[in-house]
């Protein structure tokens, strides 16, 4: 744990939607904090929490349906959530930018690439044209683009799943972001692809010293990719800790069954992969106690009516449950 001020400080963050069918409770008091240069992953199934929880922190939640019910989030001392229209604009894609799974409906397909990477430079870094063009070029040959004079005035269809995820984060570079959002970047991509961009987004991290947030619902995207992990369950954090704890000391039973339904090099030919048991439960109706408690091998009575609160199982991993996995798997 550093000890100076964290970038970024997300304290009791509650998000939901009201729809027909009742109020969604997405994002249910969340806190965590990133500190500079950190690669923070975040992990969970769909349903999860994961993605609505970042949204929020740009305000980018579809309003009046979705609303965020109370929470903190300081970004260099200031609250995101306090901010107005204006403030937050100059936040978003500036200080910090995003870049979403499909980045087909994050493009426009009628504007060339160029424009669209210059279009943030224009507005953010105040650049004319012509610089806008040459930094867009040198954005394109830094995320590995080749030929990037000729890429750069082509439109995207033109461009294969992976070139286009590259451009959408050579958009996300362009005003030197202190924090890169990514939401779930590779899922679309074939597996090599899929590797190919998160050494890339590593290699820049490196190289640009920005903090990310990677979310994703792939336990093994984030072991060779954060520095820490957070664990979501139905808009809970469920556990949390430094990516090698995670794994070799994993406390809470839904971060076993993902880290279970892994395939793994060392498994024998035949061994099965195991799968978690059961659905999540609905969010329009969570349960009294622990919302994994109908999923959960380990389960005891208090499961059911009380919420384990995430706290301290050691130095600065935390986890939400009121039975010690360790002796259990032990037993």
């Amino acid at each position: 744990m550093s000890m100076a001020t964290p970038l970024l400080e997300v304290e009791n963050l509650t998000t939901e939607f009201h729809t027909v069918e009742g109020v969604i409770q997405a994002v249910n008091g969340i806190s965590y904090h990133l500190d500079e240069g950190e690669i923070l992953g975040i992990v969970g199934e769909s349903g999860s929490g994961k993605s609505v929880g970042v949204l929020s922190l740009l305000q980018l939640v579809p309003q009046p349906l979705g609303q965020i019910k109370s929470g903190q989030v300081l970004f260099d001392g200031k609250d995101l959530l306090q901010m107005s229209d204006d403030e937050i604009r100059a936040v978003r894609g500036n200080l910090i930018s995003m870049i979403f799974q499909d980045p087909m409906t994050s493009l426009n397909p009628v504007l060339k690439i160029g424009k669209q990477i210059g279009e943030a430079l224009k507005l953010h870094m105040g650049m004319d044209s012509e610089q806008a063009r040459e930094r867009s070029i040198e954005l394109l040959r830094l995320v590995g683009i080749p030929l990037p004079e000729k890429r750069i005035d082509q439109y995207p269809h033109q461009l294969s799943g992976g070139m286009r995820q590259r451009v959408m984060i050579a958009m996300g570079l362009a005003c030197k972001p202190q924090l890169l959002i990514a939401d779930e970047p590779t899922t679309a991509l074939d597996v090599t692809i899929q590797a190919q961009i998160i050494q890339l987004v590593k290699g820049l991290q490196d190289e640009i010293g920005m903090a990310v947030i990677w979310i994703t619902h792939d336990l093994g995207v984030v072991a060779g990719l954060a520095d820490r992990v957070i664990v979501m369950y139905s808009g809970y954090i469920v556990e949390s800790a430094q990516v090698d704890d995670l794994y070799d000391d994993t406390r809470h039973p839904y971060t076993l069954g993902l880290l279970g339904s892994l395939p793994s090099i060392a498994a024998e030919a035949d061994e099965e992969l195991k799968s978690i048991k059961g659905t999540p439960p609905d969010l329009t109706a969570l349960p009294a106690g622990c919302p994994f408690t109908d999923r959960c091998p380990y389960v005891i009575d208090k499961c059911h009516s009380e919420l384990p609160p995430l706290e301290v199982k050691k130095n600065d991993h935390l986890a939400a449950c009121w039975v010690d996995v360790t002796e259990e798997t032990l037993a």
